[in-house]
């Protein structure tokens, strides 16, 4: 996975996510330039359920489980993501997800998001879109 020091290549990475596919250059350069990377070491809790949910990740290296009452729903790699619904409603967490190795995610809040892409309702129709694309193929097992 590329090293991520750079805005460009934290804005490639955010253009590679589907939520995102519709923001220009300059919202995806204000999303990148304030979203924060952050490490996990093997078994850390990156997100607990029931805690509020205040962020997106987007994971740049590493392996991730998402569990629900101790159960395994999925498994997440480089390039995919989770929290999308805590961009929506800041709601507590439906899952949680652990580190399995070491794990790095870009981390996006809300009010960063919202600053980008307020005015823009291609956005919030593209990210309801897969929230709801991600909870139909889920079963009711969701990430986030």
């Amino acid at each position: 996975m590329p090293d991520v020091s750079t805005p460009m290549d934290a804005q490639s990475l955010l253009r590679s996510v589907p939520l995102f596919s519709g923001l220009s250059k300059s919202q995806i350069r204000t999303m990148a330039t304030t979203a924060k990377e952050r490490s996990y070491r093997d078994n850390d809790l990156i997100v607990r359920q029931g805690e509020k949910g205040i962020g997106f990740y987007l994971i740049l290296d590493g392996r991730a489980r998402v569990e629900k009452a101790g159960q395994k729903l999925s498994e997440l790699g480089p390039g995919q993501f989770f929290g999308e619904m805590a961009l929506l409603d800041e709601q507590p967490r439906t899952a949680d997800v652990k580190a399995q190795g070491p794990v790095k995610c870009l981390v996006l809040s809300p009010w960063e998001f919202w600053a980008a892409v307020g005015n823009e309702p291609e956005v919030l129709r593209t990210l309801l879109k897969e929230t709801v694309r991600r909870m139909r193929s889920s079963s009711g097992a969701l990430s986030d």
